[in-house]
């Protein structure tokens, strides 16, 4: 064997023709697919996302604004969480912020695409038609969540592994080494996620081939294989130094907690295709399960051993991940749709199927594909709505505001998110104007809060307000934020679809742009805010805002 699993793959079938599914300019039409729901937002509605664009505004242009340094600090340093920081550097020159991270983040979904066909195709000889299947997990919940960096940088493992076992098919050992030392640093530059996944899937496939390899004396040991796939996979360890580095720094910041929380890890499972419409979503990852089931169940279709080790390996990671790693939260939510992904592409049709068998298993795939793509597309013109009409209220946002906002969000995290808990962070983009929505922790990003008269009220989550006081959460409700935000560090105050408060606590506030229930007020200095102590505001009660 030369790396590629094939007992019962297509491969084994000599030169019969390509299924229409299996072709190249398949595969390149369905990358051009999974970009079409992110043609019509000019911001990508993705939760996180506005918030990084922020931080891009002050890497980019902070010596053109003097006064973004004056409530931001800003250090370069080598971390690994750089992937779109980096790439905007030069194409913002070319196409301007905003369409730079436009066209980055539209190569996810595709590089998703091509990377999950690309495995199936390198494993298995030709792409099976169940691997259709996988495709919607372009658009997968840590996708949607807006954490853009890690999404690229496992978007790139993806391909990445797809070459790795390319190579080893090759016999080109030398070559692979060469190319995934530079390239396994750059991955966990990129993001430190990918990085890992990477090593995991190289590792699996690896212990695989070196299992299979004949000796004189019959199969390699298991035991051995596992030696030597350690020792193959070395060009790929490199940036343990660097993990290394970046952990040990004095500035270094964010613990790690909640182990093993099994009800949160269930929970991740059933929301691997989160967007807008739960029974939708949660339907379509029923019919991922389905697929999975076959593949035990079904006499006509099998699993692939080296991408059932691998996704037997994610699994083991899923389980053994806490749900916050160096203070960053959802560290194991995000390898659920990649567990998900790499099992459902490990399974194959037997070589018995017939060929209308596999034609209508590709067809029901490629139109759960297509479906899960145009119900992305109309959430996603909706969020684009969503946004053009919020953001109408920068038009009367000065450049250089000093600017505080307020989101309304409700209690027990709906599934429907927003997309708005991070669009203070546009003003920041496009107006140079302060936003208190930023991610203030040393290590983790390059940007942290220092706008010190803002207090409490500086950095996310400062920006997001309920009705009342959510239990085992840092949000403040409403009336809390109105009453007491220092108004001497803040020119103006925003509210983004706010919940019902009382009015009194406008007072001092001067009303200059209205959309419903988001408003724009401008803060008169010379008249003082509401005086109510904590006991008066743990009574008070919202009354619905006149319009």
């Amino acid at each position: 064997m030369n790396g590629v699993d094939i007992e019962g793959s297509d491969r084994a079938g000599g030169g019969a023709a390509l299924h229409w599914w299996q072709t190249r300019t398949f595969v390149a039409i369905m990358a051009l697919v999974a970009i079409v729901p992110l043609l019509r937002p000019d911001i990508p509605p993705l939760v996180d996302l506005p918030g990084h664009m922020g931080r891009y505004r002050v890497q980019l242009s902070h010596d053109q604004y003097p006064w973004l340094l004056d409530w931001y600090n800003f250090n370069w340093q080598l971390i690994g969480n750089l992937g779109i920081d980096l790439l905007v550097i030069p194409l913002a020159k070319l196409f301007g912020l905003e369409l730079a991270v436009k066209l980055i983040v539209m190569a996810i979904p595709a590089l998703m695409v091509t990377g999950f066909l690309w495995i199936a195709r390198e494993v298995h000889g030709r792409i099976p038609p169940t691997a259709l299947f996988a495709l919607p997990l372009a658009y997968s919940y840590p996708f949607q969540f807006g954490f853009v960096n890690f999404a690229l940088a496992m978007a790139i493992a993806l391909n990445a592994f797809a070459l790795w076992l390319r190579l080893a098919r090759l016999q080109r050992f030398r070559l692979r080494a060469a190319i995934f030392l530079p390239l396994s640093c750059a991955l966990w530059v990129c993001h430190t996620f990918g990085w890992g996944v990477l090593g995991v899937l190289a590792f699996s496939g690896e212990m695989i081939r070196q299992h299979d390899a004949r000796t004189d004396r019959g199969p390699v040991s298991w035991g051995k294989a596992w030696v030597r796939a350690g020792l193959g996979c070395l060009p790929l360890a490199v940036p343990i130094l660097l993990m290394i580095a970046w952990r040990s720094g004095e500035h270094v910041t964010g613990q790690t907690a909640d182990w093993f929380n099994w009800r949160a890890k269930i929970g991740y499972a059933t929301m691997a295709l989160r967007d807008r419409w739960m029974a939708f979503d949660m339907a379509s990852v029923a019919a991922l399960l389905v697929i999975l089931f076959r593949g035990f169940r079904d006499p006509n279709v099998e699993y692939s051993r080296n991408l059932g080790l691998s996704a037997l390996f994610l699994l083991v990671v899923f389980l053994l991940l806490p749900r916050i790693v160096f203070g960053s939260a959802y560290a194991d939510m995000r390898l659920v749709p990649f567990v998900f992904g790499i099992a459902i592409i490990a399974v194959r049709a037997k070589r018995g199927l017939s060929i209308r068998g596999s034609a209508t298993l590709a067809v029901v795939g490629l139109a759960f594909f297509l479906v899960r793509i145009g119900a992305g597309t109309a959430s996603y013109w909706m969020f684009a709505n969503d946004y053009d009409r919020e953001l109408k209220a920068l038009d009367h946002v000065p450049v250089g505001a000093k600017l505080v906002t307020f989101i309304g969000t409700q209690c027990g995290a709906p599934w429907t998110m927003s997309r708005l808990e991070h669009i203070p962070a546009i003003a920041l983009e496009r107006k140079m104007a302060y936003s208190n929505d930023q991610w203030s922790m040393a290590g983790a990003q390059l940007l942290t809060a220092r706008y010190l008269p803002a207090r409490r009220f500086a950095h996310d989550p400062s920006q997001i307000v309920t009705s009342a006081q959510c239990p085992r959460e840092w949000w403040r409700p409403i009336s809390k934020a109105m009453a007491r935000f220092p108004r001497d560090a803040f020119d103006y105050v925003w509210l983004v679809r706010p919940p019902a408060y009382d009015p009194k606590f406008n007072q001092g506030l001067v009303e200059i742009w209205r959309d419903g229930t988001s408003v724009l007020f401008r803060v008169d200095h010379s008249k003082r805010g509401i005086q109510i102590s904590d006991e008066a505001l743990k009574t008070a009660r919202p009354r619905p805002t006149p319009f």
